[in-house]
């Protein structure tokens, strides 16, 4: 898939490097077919370096994407330049009368928070609530899937009594739902919270369908609206040092900190570690593309389903 972005975007040098096909503006626009629109609400801390995974993560199909990266007006971000935010970013005010083929709300490290105490909740309950009338499929991830669980089905995170993180099983539910389509019947997935959706109050609801879960880390993928709202409990778009660098920028804070189940090589740290989720990660997000958002989409955008 040919990934647009600005010519100047820092993570497109890396992305060329990893032969990922990213088209510059001007090659797009004289490309005669209608991109993809997929807006990403961009919540993490390292916005940087989540764009780098999200992008990759996006471009395993031959679609054309178009990537609008979205911040909220209510949080100043500590850990990227504002300078890098002004350039590529929108405010939410600045697109809210657009609309969005695709568009996905990333996790962020608040989970501590009762979701009204995050500084821009009511925000991101407008940008939740705009979803519904102004995007085909929303993909919520981590604590992003935790927060529209929340918002639209009224399901509250509890807090676990130990840090899910690492490497878990799933399994796979629901087999002739599109979403899973070519996952193997078991499969590996990236975690890193300290809070959970209940599984057993997911399955209550009949609005919800699950698609995935694990024996030791609770539920990891389901979907509502046949597909307009899917919910990834984990982090398949995590790349191979990722839980790495969260395991020794813990260790340096003197917090006590297991090491990532089934992430090491013989779970030894000076062995590194190995990429065992990288091909399911891809099939979601193709499958995401592919059936939920291009397939479902309009040419026309007008026509987003209300």
């Amino acid at each position: 898939m040919p990934i647009r972005v600005k010519n100047d975007l820092p993570v497109k040098e890396i992305l060329e490097q990893e032969n990922i096909f990213v088209m510059d503006e001007h090659r797009a626009a004289h490309q005669d077919i209608r991109p993809i629109k997929i807006g990403l609400l961009n919540l993490m801390p390292l916005k940087e370096e989540t764009e780098l995974q999200i992008l990759r993560s996006l471009s395993n199909t031959p679609l054309q994407v178009d990537v609008s990266f979205v911040t909220v007006s209510n949080h100043v971000s500590k850990n990227t330049p504002t300078s890098h935010l002004n350039k590529f970013y929108h405010k939410f005010k600045e697109i809210k009368d657009r609309k969005f083929d695709g568009f996905i709300i990333t996790g962020t490290p608040v989970e501590h928070l009762p979701f009204e105490e995050v500084d821009y909740w009511e925000e991101l309950t407008e940008i939740m609530e705009w979803s519904r009338t102004h995007v085909t499929s929303t993909l919520h991830l981590c604590w992003g899937a935790q927060a529209a669980m929340y918002y639209h089905y009224g399901i509250d995170k509890v807090q676990l009594d130990h840090k899910v993180f690492g490497i878990y099983w799933h399994k796979v539910l629901n087999r002739k739902i599109p979403l899973v389509r070519g996952f193997d019947d078991v499969f590996l997935a990236p975690h890193s919270r300290h809070t959970e959706i209940p599984l057993e109050k997911v399955r209550q609801d009949e609005r919800i369908t699950i698609l995935a879960e694990s024996e030791e880390a609770g539920l990891f993928l389901a979907m509502a609206q046949d597909g307009r709202q899917i919910f990834v409990m984990g982090h398949p778009e995590y790349d191979r040092v990722t839980l790495d660098g969260e395991y020794k920028r813990d260790l340096g804070k003197g917090l006590a900190i297991d090491v990532p189940k089934n992430y090491y090589q013989d779970d030894d740290v000076e062995k590194g570690p190995l990429l065992t989720w990288r091909a399911t990660a891809n099939n979601l997000y193709t499958n995401w593309l592919n059936y939920y958002v291009y397939q479902a989409t309009p040419y026309d955008l007008y026509g987003t389903p209300f």
